[in-house]
């Protein structure tokens, strides 16, 4: 099979995977009022999760009012194709490199009454390291950046991949957990504000883990 061909398939394929995953897969939701209070007010917000986890995020909120922002390299395009299936928007660039240039659509986007879904440490790393660009954008946006994280009970680790990837499998158990909104105002420190977000990833992410660990999680390395 030819690399075009198999880039092509591996979007509908991911789709049909993550209609499985939705179908099997028990999810409990933390502090999901969090959100539902932003979105009563009419309050557009930045969901900030970790890189390793954005598979699960697309499974949890198919359908949600949201546009990740993707990079614009093959994979990207991959990417975007198979979550646009799932009923998920995307924006292409980056949130780091030529950031002030996104700003204008990225505003043209929340706008338009989608939110915003960013992984800080993405896409290449550090691992579970927040790089300033998604507390710049929150900064020049005026929005608030909502932490949010997952866990699953039955998944495939990437044990080579620069951020151990997580593929969640069916069949098992999910847990989707909400942080406290984080405001970065004009005046403040860009590496004080990435410390608390990167505070609160961990914290509800440890939070995650032992949800699903009270089950008998089941983690594969590969």
């Amino acid at each position: 099979m030819g690399v075009s061909l198999l880039r092509a398939l591996v979007p509908s394929l991911a789709f049909a995977y993550s209609a499985l995953l939705r179908l099997t897969t028990r999810v409990t939701t933390v502090r999901g009022d969090i959100r539902a209070r932003l979105r009563a007010a009419d309050r557009r917000f930045i969901y900030a999760f970790w890189h390793q986890r954005q598979v699960f995020f697309t499974v949890t909120h198919r359908g949600d009012k949201v546009a990740i922002l993707i990079s614009r390299s093959k994979d990207g395009e991959m990417i975007a194709e198979t979550i646009r299936l799932c009923g998920v928007a995307s924006v292409r660039g980056s949130s780091s490199r030529g950031a002030s240039q996104a700003v204008r659509a990225l505003m043209e986007t929340l706008r338009s009454g989608l939110d915003l879904g960013i992984t800080p440490d993405g896409p290449k790393g550090p691992p579970r390291q927040v790089k300033e660009g998604v507390l710049f954008l929150a900064q020049k946006l005026g929005v608030p950046i909502l932490p949010v994280t997952n866990a699953q009970s039955n998944r495939l680790v990437l044990a080579k991949a620069w951020d151990h990837f997580h593929i969640p499998l069916p069949f098992g158990r999910g847990a989707v957990v909400y942080g406290e909104p984080l405001s970065v105002l004009p005046d403040d420190d860009l590496k004080a504000k990435a410390a608390e977000l990167k505070a609160r990833l961990d914290a509800i992410t440890l939070e995650a883990e032992a949800l699903v660990a009270s089950s008998g999680a089941v983690s594969a390395a590969r």
